[in-house]
């Protein structure tokens, strides 16, 4: 299992949000490329960007995407990702992968163009979820039900789904192993990426040994308040290989 550090971008800071609130906002840094390269240093083989503008429907900032892979910073990217044409343009910005959410919960055809354009294997399913229901547009919509969303992942041909338990999203309060069984048993052949409530090693090794079947886990708050460095993960998570 991997460790992927999360760098979510709004109003061109670094910040985390408590439980994907707007209203609750914590800046970390002026610099996204700056502390993107202090991960990988560190041993982090991708890095998780998030454009929280777009997320909400703002105008996408393909800058700090290609200043990253100026860095040659490998990334993945999502927040905004709704249609063929955004796909293209992250990906020629640089991103190794993008994360698409919104236009899947919609049920919009838009969703198979994003594929077509990216191939399926480039393409992550933001599988967030509150309530039992995977939401989208920043997490603001109604989203549909977690069963639907994961059938029409697979009906993509998407291998491999970024699954957040909204309400431990930048608590440091533990994984939500139940979510994770959850998407498991409704997508067996999903490639699984952790996202939300890490806050220890023992959170990572939690995930590791669930048994779930855990390709990554994205991490962002705990890195950010120094629980533990991506050195630290790492060395924790190779031991378990």
């Amino acid at each position: 299992m991997d460790i992927i550090p999360a760098v979510d971008i709004l109003d061109g800071a670094v910040v985390r949000l408590l439980r994907g609130s707007y209203d609750e906002v914590t800046i970390y840094d002026r610099d996204p490329v700056a502390v993107a390269a202090r991960f990988v240093a560190q041993g982090a083989p991708l890095i998780h960007v998030v454009d929280l503008d777009a997320a909400r429907g703002r105008t996408r900032d393909l800058s700090v995407l290609e200043d990253l892979a100026r860095a040659a910073i490998p990334f993945q990217a999502g927040g905004g990702v709704r249609t063929a044409a955004d796909a293209g343009r992250t990906l020629e910005a640089g991103a190794l992968r993008i994360v698409v959410g919104s236009v899947l919960t919609s049920g919009s055809d838009e969703s198979y163009g994003i594929v077509e354009v990216a191939e399926p294997a480039r393409v992550v399913a933001a599988i967030d979820v509150r309530a039992g229901r995977a939401v989208g547009s920043g997490w603001l919509d109604g989203g549909a039900p977690l069963p639907d969303m994961v059938a029409r992942v697979l009906a993509h041909g998407i291998p491999r789904a970024l699954v957040t338990g909204i309400d431990r999203d930048g608590t440091m309060e533990g994984p939500d192993i139940d979510l994770l069984n959850a998407v498991r048993e409704h997508g067996p052949r999903l490639e699984l990426i952790a996202s939300g409530g890490v806050g220890t090693l023992e959170d990572l090794a939690v995930l590791r040994s669930s048994g779930v079947r855990i390709e990554a886990a994205i991490v962002g708050k705990a890195l950010y308040e120094s629980r533990f460095t991506v050195a630290d993960a790492v060395e924790l998570l190779s031991d378990h290989r």
